[in-house]
């Protein structure tokens, strides 16, 4: 267990750079260093006033907010448990932050590190080219699977407990031409913005 209790995620005493793709040669695995994180992540209490905190304090944004966010066949440290939440997402500089808001109190990758009215750093999130290879990476390093999952049915999630060697959980997913088209979106909406209409639904 690591600071305040939480899951270190690391069974053994690996210690390097962080990793993302990865091919098998022969018997062994070759990793990859990864490429850009795309996306830091922080928890918040609420999405709409978090996003309007980040815009007038921070400039991020503007935030395109979506409530209860479809997570099918969620998984948390091996077991089913629902993930009912909602996220803000907005461009701040070079790269997309996301604002998550659990409504749930029971298990899940937040509440791994914070409980119900605390607020922080919670993830970064990096493209891979497979996600089963990405994870098998990871695992093959001694970190473990926090969670998984499949939003709105479309893209395949997986948390991994980097929490012991940097602070935060690390989100991989396969970047889909649907899931592009969203990053590209945040990050167009960001240009030349003046800061109206901060804080945006999605549908």
């Amino acid at each position: 267990m690591g600071r305040h209790g939480k899951p270190t995620g690391l069974r053994g005493g690996v210690r390097g750079t962080e990793w993302a793709t990865v091919r098998w040669v022969g018997s062994g695995v070759v990793l990859h260093p990864l490429g850009e994180i795309v996306q830091v992540a922080y928890v918040v209490n609420d999405v709409v006033e978090g996003a309007r905190r980040w815009a007038e304090r921070f400039g991020a944004g503007p935030f395109f907010v979506r409530h209860h966010i479809p997570m099918h066949d969620s998984v948390h440290r091996g077991r089913p448990a629902p993930f009912d939440h909602s996220n803000a997402c907005g461009q701040w500089g070079s790269i997309m932050v996301e604002l998550i808001q659990d409504h749930g109190t029971g298990p899940s990758v937040v509440r791994d590190m914070y409980a119900p009215g605390e607020e922080g750093l919670h993830h970064v999130a990096c493209f891979v080219d497979d996600l089963d290879a990405g994870v098998a990476g990871y695992v093959a390093l001694g970190y473990e699977v926090a969670g998984t999952g499949n939003a709105y049915g479309l893209t395949r999630v997986c948390y991994v407990d980097t929490i012991a060697e940097r602070g935060h959980l690390t989100e991989l997913y396969v970047p889909t031409g649907r899931l592009r088209d969203f990053y590209a979106m945040v990050a167009a909406a960001a240009q030349g913005w003046d800061g109206s209409d901060p804080v945006r639904l999605r549908e």
